[in-house]
């Protein structure tokens, strides 16, 4: 189980960065209605590809969760505020997986809450 945990939020990031980096049209109207095309675009694509890399490391899955905790988190208060739930007729489905993605991500850094190294301690 805590493997799928860590894959599943690793794919719907992985699989959204074709078209993030290929400046769909569907990202480029998202970034745009944000004020950050295309910088917060390939901004946000690569922070997601490290988030995804380091959820599929065992040994790096909390500092991927929590990267993608972030990331997700500016992705659900952009549709809660200035983009909606549906975007652009998609039935709440991107809406949908960022939740999913930040659910999971959640579940994982709370598993993997003992290995996150504390400031000024002794590593």
């Amino acid at each position: 189980m805590p493997f799928i945990l860590r894959l599943i939020p690793a794919i719907i990031l992985l699989q959204t960065l074709f078209f993030k980096f290929t400046a769909a049209p569907e990202s480029v109207y998202i970034f745009e209605t944000l004020g950050l095309e295309p910088h917060g675009r390939i901004g946000s694509g690569i922070a997601e590809l490290i988030a995804a890399v380091l959820l599929l490391i065992p040994k790096t899955s909390w500092a991927g969760a929590g990267l993608s905790i972030g990331v997700i988190s500016g992705a659900i208060v952009s549709h809660l505020t200035q983009l909606g739930i549906e975007v652009q007729g998609d039935g709440g489905y991107l809406f949908f997986l960022a939740v999913i993605v930040f659910v999971f991500s959640a579940s994982v850094l709370w598993m993997h809450r003992k290995e996150i190294p504390v400031i000024g301690s002794k590593l």
